[in-house]
């Protein structure tokens, strides 16, 4: 008998025959001697209304003011608990029984940073009883609650999260995320229509192509599962068909350059000039922004000749609200004349690969692709499996479509048909 921890993202429940069709799935997996946890997202769009319900909630006088985090969070974590009890009332109205936890019923503890919350613990006691009684337990993506019992968010995508956590906690055999594609792809196929679907890929290229734009799974529960050994499972919920497996890294990974591409759409290069030249300075920077739990992305500093600095960073488009007090703040008590410029159309295009590190040339055949589309390359940052290159945001579909044919992955040769 194994255990397999499933996750059903929001379109793979967004009414009463899809909750159905997942519960078919998860009674599939029971009756093969599996005992089965399922992990729910809010149904369809349930999430983006609620966020624009709280938008006209907040806005007054035709000035639209920002919700309390704690609140929003209090709101959002709604829509998973309607989910987990359909899911439930499905499974047992097909004659299985089952049972829906929230995130605190299960003792997801996190910390106290609304909308992006960590999870710490997970008490697991409560979930292997129902499982040892032949119980299908049903649990709410996505939330969690503080030591003191505030409700919490994990971030976008964070039933990924959960998904994960959970299965390292029970030691599941298998963590398979149910969505509504195939698998991984090359490159966003909505993008790039000859993107093809990966048969296997390492944590650590899923890790990369998570955090640069691919939105399948969320980089922190890819980093659970490597940290955990649990296999991923990438599947569609409205069929059978195998997906894609993120697993370790073996030897035969690395006789392929590039595995994916990706396009990370929206962000904005924040530049503080006139920054004192000295050290500590920039400690201080990034503290205040760390503090104020912001994810930073590429930073470049350029020294100037008059002992002065500027520092450039780039953040996710959704993060600007919050930033922007932060680095007045900066500006201010950092003073001698700094002054600070926000340029908020780019985007990055990214190629990733563990045979990177053992072939040469990538860089060469990326640039001259984005040449040949007459895509000019603000910025390049590279890592062992990766370059990344800012570009205009205008440009990115065109500059991902590129780099995915100069390095074959659509073709029949590419990463995608080899594994």
């Amino acid at each position: 008998m194994g255990l397999i921890v499933q996750k059903f993202g929001g379109t793979s429940v967004a009414d009463a025959a899809r909750i159905h069709r997942a519960a078919r799935k998860a009674i599939a997996a029971k009756e093969r001697g599996n005992k089965v946890v399922v992990v729910v997202s809010a149904m369809g769009d349930t999430t983006d209304d609620l966020i624009d319900l709280a938008k006209q909630v907040c806005t007054v006088d035709g000035k639209e003011v920002v919700p309390p985090k704690r609140e929003m969070d209090q709101l959002l974590v709604t829509g998973e608990q309607v989910t987990i009890a359909l899911m439930a009332m499905a499974v047992c109205a097909l004659g299985h029984p089952a049972v829906s936890f929230t995130g605190g019923q299960i003792g997801l503890l996190t910390d106290e940073a609304f909308s992006k919350a960590r999870i710490k613990s997970i008490d697991e006691k409560r979930i292997h009883k129902e499982l040892d009684a032949g119980t299908i337990v049903i649990v709410a993506g996505f939330q969690g609650v503080t030591p003191d019992g505030h409700f919490t968010t994990l971030g976008r995508g964070g039933s990924n999260a959960t998904l994960v956590a959970v299965g390292a906690v029970l030691k599941a055999d298998v963590c398979e995320n149910y969505t509504d594609v195939d698998g991984i792809y090359t490159a966003d196929p909505r993008l790039v229509p000859n993107a093809r679907k990966i048969a296997r890929i390492s944590y650590d290229e899923m890790m990369e192509l998570s955090g640069l734009g691919a939105s399948v799974l969320q980089t922190r529960a890819v980093e659970f599962a490597k940290k955990y050994g649990v296999p991923l499972h990438v599947r569609n919920s409205q069929n059978d068909n195998e997906g894609t497996w993120i697993v370790s890294e073996t030897q035969t990974m690395e006789h392929i350059v590039v595995s994916g591409a990706a396009l990370k759409k929206d962000l904005t290069r924040v530049t503080i000039k006139n920054v004192p030249d000295r050290p500590g300075v920039a400690a201080r920077i990034f503290h205040a922004i760390a503090a104020a739990n912001i994810m930073v992305d590429d930073i470049i500093q350029n020294v100037m000749h008059d002992n002065t600095a500027n520092i450039s960073f780039t953040v996710e488009h959704g993060d600007l609200h919050d930033l922007r007090p932060v680095v007045e703040k900066l500006v201010t008590d950092l003073g001698a004349g700094t002054v600070a410029a926000f340029q908020g159309d780019l985007a990055k295009v990214s190629v990733v690969g563990v045979g990177m590190r053992t072939h040469t040339g990538v860089a060469e055949r990326m640039f001259k692709a984005l040449a040949d589309a007459k895509v000019n390359i603000q910025n390049i940052t590279t890592s062992e499996i990766k370059i990344s290159c800012i570009i205009d945001r205008e440009h990115g579909p065109a500059a991902l479509r590129a780099v995915h044919d100069a390095f074959e992955l659509g073709g029949p040769g590419g990463a995608a048909a080899k594994r």
